[in-house]
């Protein structure tokens, strides 16, 4: 964990001074429990990520999607969203990254208990269920020293993209913005979701209610919701009256469904959005986070090197393999052996012949050699 001092923060200095400071204090990244009756016994399991700054700053809360496979979504942890939440600290936001009622260890009933199981929904009740999540997280955040609780903003991949719209729709105080990522539920296979025109009617209805300002963003090839149904999403939303802007973003990888994890196929689109809503606290970005020094793996190209670096900077637990050129890495994970084995799929999966990669660096360690 990297930390500078804990909250609060520093008494304030003058704006000028702010990215200067930057440059001396470190990013903290801490792990914390909201407690909430309705997330019994364990509260809910969450991320505090910000650069130590003196004053007071707005807030965005992100949230996770939910995999098809529902065994996996006892694997959540908040670390998987430390990337994403280092890039809004590098711009002067604190950043708390939620894990929702159910999910990973965080207490409570798991929310696709509360919309039924296909072929039977309701999604505006299991949406309005995963909102409340979100409800506490800011409540939580509220008391929290260095936040400034009347600029807060919500961003969620898929589930967490629709859970953010539904915050929309009864916002809380001081919520001014929203940011969909690829958002929506039901997917059951690529290109299958479960009673469409059903989700489709949910978008409408929180439309007719949400009038806070939103970033809708989905990729020409996303195989969960693709761009025939994320438009109809869009024109049901803004029929009931719902302010958001959609972005059909070019294809990203194999499934645009991830476009969440590519930071830089968003970045620009954010900072954008964000500046129009006069919600840029920084006019300069801070440094990124030091890289560790250690060694990379030989034999690595270029993004092989990147690839490493981010490996380094990202939270635990995380893993690293390689075969050859190829390779492939995991972070954020619940268990080191969790990191190793998708770390290890990973890497085969780009070198494309089995029994090839090796797990080299688990949570930092220097790489073993073959």
């Amino acid at each position: 964990m990297r930390q500078g001092l804990a909250f609060p923060l520093l008494a304030s200095f003058a704006l000028a001074a702010l990215a200067a400071a930057g440059r001396a204090q470190g990013y903290v990244e801490r792990e914390v429990r909201i407690p909430w009756v309705e997330a019994q016994p364990n509260g809910l399991d969450a991320l505090l990520v910000y650069v130590d700054l003196p004053g007071k700053h707005p807030l965005v809360v992100l949230t996770h999607g939910s995999a098809r496979n529902k065994e996996e979504h006892a694997l959540v942890s908040p670390w998987q969203q430390l990337p994403q939440a280092l890039w809004f600290a590098q711009r002067g936001w604190v950043v708390l990254a939620v894990v929702r009622r159910g999910f990973g260890s965080s207490g409570g009933a798991e929310e696709g208990t509360r919309g039924g199981r296909c072929p039977t929904t309701d999604y505006g009740e299991v949406n309005s269920y995963a909102v409340d999540s979100l409800r506490a997280a800011i409540e939580y955040a509220r008391k929290l020293p260095g936040v400034d609780d009347t600029r807060i903003v919500v961003a969620g991949i898929s589930t967490g993209g629709i859970t953010s719209v539904g915050l929309t729709a009864n916002p809380p105080r001081g919520l001014v913005a929203g940011i969909n990522f690829a958002g929506g539920r039901g997917s059951r296979a690529d290109h299958d979701v479960c009673n469409p025109g059903d989700l489709v009617s949910v978008y409408k209805s929180l439309g007719r209610k949400s009038r806070v300002p939103m970033l809708w963003i989905y990729s020409e090839n996303d195989k969960f919701f693709w761009p025939e149904l994320a438009q109809k999403f869009d024109a049901a939303f803004k029929a009931g009256g719902g302010q958001d802007e959609f972005i059909l973003a070019p294809p990203d990888g194999e499934d645009g469904h991830r476009l969440f994890s590519h930071i830089d196929a968003w970045s620009d689109t954010v900072d954008a959005f964000l500046k129009e809503q006069k919600l840029a606290p920084l006019a300069t970005l801070l440094p990124e986070v030091p890289v560790p020094n250690v060694p990379p793996p030989a034999g690595l190209g270029e993004n092989g090197l990147q690839a490493f670096r981010h490996y380094l900077i990202y939270g635990p637990h995380k893993a690293f393999a390689v075969s050859g050129t190829a390779f492939g890495y995991s972070n954020g994970r619940i268990t080191a052996d969790e990191a190793r084995q998708r770390a290890f799929e990973s890497c085969e999966h780009a070198a494309k012949v089995k029994g090839t990669c090796m797990v080299v660096s688990v949570d930092g360690s220097t790489p073993q050699t073959r």
